[in-house]
C-alpha cells in the first residue's frame, strides 16, 4: 500500500505515477470529448489518483491499496459520488471491520459536515452492521457533530433515518424527547431541534399506542405555548403549535383564547395567571405578527366550515363579515406589522375577496 502522498520535510507530492507499487495499473485519463471552453482546472495531484482510480475500476480490483486511494480522493473530493461508491463495495469484499472504518468517518463527517455523501456512506454501514450497539454510538457521535453546526440538514436527517431503521428499538428512541428539550432550553430558535421534536413526539410512542394520545396532545400544546410565552416572535414554535393541532385534528378556535394574549400591543395585566393560557415574558415585542396570522387562520376556518354548512341567510353574512374581519387582519400585517410579505398578504386578500 502506498500511503505517503506527501513529505513531511516539504511540499512536493508524491504521484502514483511516480510509485513502482502502482506500476501495474494502467491509468484512465478523463474523458473530455472536444476542447472545453471553460475546462475544470484539476490539481496534478487530484487528475494523477482520479486516474488510477479509473484504472482500477475497469480491472475490478478491491484490494487495501484500493482503500487508501479511495480515502486519498475523498479527502480532495469528499463529494467524490464514485470513489465513496466503490470503497463501500471494497470494504464488503474485503470483510474489513466496518466499526473501524465508521470512527475514521467520525472525522470526515466532521470536517466534511455538509456533504451528503459521508452521511449515506454511514447509512450504508449501519445497514451492513444491523448492530443496535452500533446505531446507539451514532447517536453519540450525532451529538457531538450538531455541537459544531446545531442546524445542519444532513447530520438531522441522519438521526431520524438511524431513528426509522431502527424503529422497534425502545432503547434508541427513549431519550430523545428529552434531549430535544436540552436543546430549545438553550436555543429555543433551533428549528431542527423543533422539527426532530414532532417526529419523535408523533413518530414513536404515539403511533404504536404506547402513549395516550390525548395526553400527548395536551403536553405537547402546553410545552409550544410555554415556548412561545419565552419568545413570541418565534416562528418555529407557532409552526410546532399549528402541527399538533392539524396532526391531531384538533380545530384552531380552540386557542383563541391564548391566541388573543399575543395579537394586543401591549401584555395583558398578570392579576391571575391562567397556566393553560402562559402571557407574552416581560419585554416581548407586541403584538407578535405569528399570533395575527394564527388569530386569522382560526376565523378563516371557521368560516370555511361555515361555508360548508350553508343552511340559511344567517350563516352566509356570518360567513361574508369572517372573510373580511380575516382581510383586515392580513392588512395590518401587509402595510404594518410584516411588510417584508406584503405581496404575499395581498395575494392572501385578493384571493380570498374573490371566493365565494
Amino acid at each position: 500500500m502506498s500511503a505517503i502522498f506527501q513529505d513531511d520535510d516539504d511540499d512536493s507530492v508524491k504521484l502514483y505515477s511516480e510509485d513502482p507499487a502502482w506500476a501495474d495499473v494502467v491509468p484512465i485519463p478523463q474523458y473530455q470529448g472536444v476542447d472545453a471552453l471553460a475546462p475544470i482546472n484539476y490539481t496534478e495531484e487530484y487528475q494523477d489518483a482520479t486516474n488510477y482510480f479509473r484504472g482500477i475500476v475497469k480491472t475490478g480490483e478491491m484490494s487495501p491499496r484500493v482503500l487508501q486511494l479511495t480515502e486519498h480522493i475523498i479527502r480532495m473530493n469528499p463529494a467524490h459520488y464514485s470513489a465513496w461508491q466503490y470503497r463501500y463495495r471494497t470494504l464488503l469484499a474485503l470483510q474489513s471491520p466496518l466499526e473501524d472504518e465508521l470512527r475514521l468517518m467520525d472525522r470526515f463527517a466532521i470536517d466534511y459536515l455538509k456533504t451528503y455523501q459521508v452521511w449515506h456512506h454511514r447509512r450504508l454501514l449501519l445497514v451492513a452492521l444491523h448492530s443496535v450497539d452500533a446505531a446507539a454510538a451514532e447517536l453519540r457521535f450525532i451529538v457531538r457533530a450538531l455541537q459544531d453546526d446545531a442546524k445542519n440538514y444532513h447530520t438531522w436527517s441522519y438521526r431520524q433515518w438511524l431513528l426509522a431503521h431502527f424503529n422497534d428499538e425502545a432503547r434508541l428512541w427513549a431519550g430523545e424527547r428529552a434531549w430535544t428539550e436540552e436543546l430549545l432550553e438553550q436555543d429555543v430558535r433551533n428549528n431542527s431541534a423543533w422539527h426532530h421534536r414532532f417526529f419523535v413526539v408523533w413518530g414513536s410512542g404515539v403511533r404504536k399506542g404506547d402513549e395516550d394520545r390525548e395526553e400527548v396532545r395536551k403536553r405537547e400544546l402546553g410545552f409550544a405555548k410555554d415556548k412561545i410565552a419565552l419568545a413570541p416572535n418565534n416562528p418555529s414554535a407557532w409552526n410546532y403549535l399549528r402541527g399538533v393541532l392539524d396532526h391531531t385534528k384538533t380545530p384552531y378556535s380552540t386557542l383563541s383564547t391564548f391566541v388573543q394574549l399575543y395579537t394586543a400591543s401591549s401584555a395583558p395585566a398578570a392579576d391571575v395567571f391562567d397556566l393553560d393560557n402562559p402571557p407574552p415574558s416581560a419585554g416581548a415585542e407586541l403584538p407578535s405578527v405569528n399570533a395575527l396570522e394564527f388569530l386569522a387562520d382560526i376565523h378563516e376556518q371557521e368560516g370555511q366550515t361555515e361555508q360548508a354548512v350553508q343552511v340559511c341567510v344567517y350563516v352566509v353574512l356570518r360567513y361574508t363579515f369572517t372573510k373580511h374581519f380575516v382581510a383586515q387582519i392580513w392588512k395590518s400585517l401587509a402595510n404594518e406589522h410584516d411588510t417584508m410579505r406584503k405581496k404575499y398578504w395581498e395575494f392572501r386578500i385578493r384571493e380570498a375577496m374573490q371566493s365565494r
